[in-house]
């Protein structure tokens, strides 16, 4: 009668970046993760909002550079529409400054994108999981 251990609540996740190819990339690796579920997608920072309220996932993946407003100034109001949820960064370049104004403003860890695949499935299960990024 199903599994012996017991097995953790799945984390469900909102993808959000401009580019389609990635995200489509980014949900077949997390998917591919027993644990892990993509429940949506969004290509702008409204539409990771409505994702965001509709799904209340465990993480949101959040390209740092999308049009429709500055993703680091959004982080708080994801954060109010839903406490609980940890934010992991998608950056394309390595600014240390950018990266921090992303982690004061409540990310929990930022990955870079030419790595992504390599560091993206640990980087979301840290900060879901509530520790600080390494």
């Amino acid at each position: 009668m199903g599994h012996t251990r017991m097995d953790p609540a799945p984390i469900t996740i909102v993808l959000a970046d401009d580019h389609a190819v990635l995200r489509n990339g980014l949900r077949l690796l997390l998917d591919a993760e027993d644990d892990m579920s993509v429940l949506g997608e969004a290509g702008d920072i409204q539409g990771a909002f409505r994702q965001v309220r509709a799904h209340r996932p465990t993480a949101l993946v959040l390209d740092l550079n999308m049009p429709g407003g500055s993703s680091i100034q959004a982080i708080p109001r994801f954060l109010r529409l839903s406490p609980e949820m940890a934010i992991v960064m998608l950056t394309m370049e390595d600014d240390p400054a950018l990266v921090r104004g992303a982690l004061d403003a409540g990310a929990r860890s930022y990955v870079q994108k030419a790595s992504a695949s390599a560091e993206l499935v640990r980087a979301i299960r840290t900060a879901v999981n509530g520790q600080a990024a390494s």
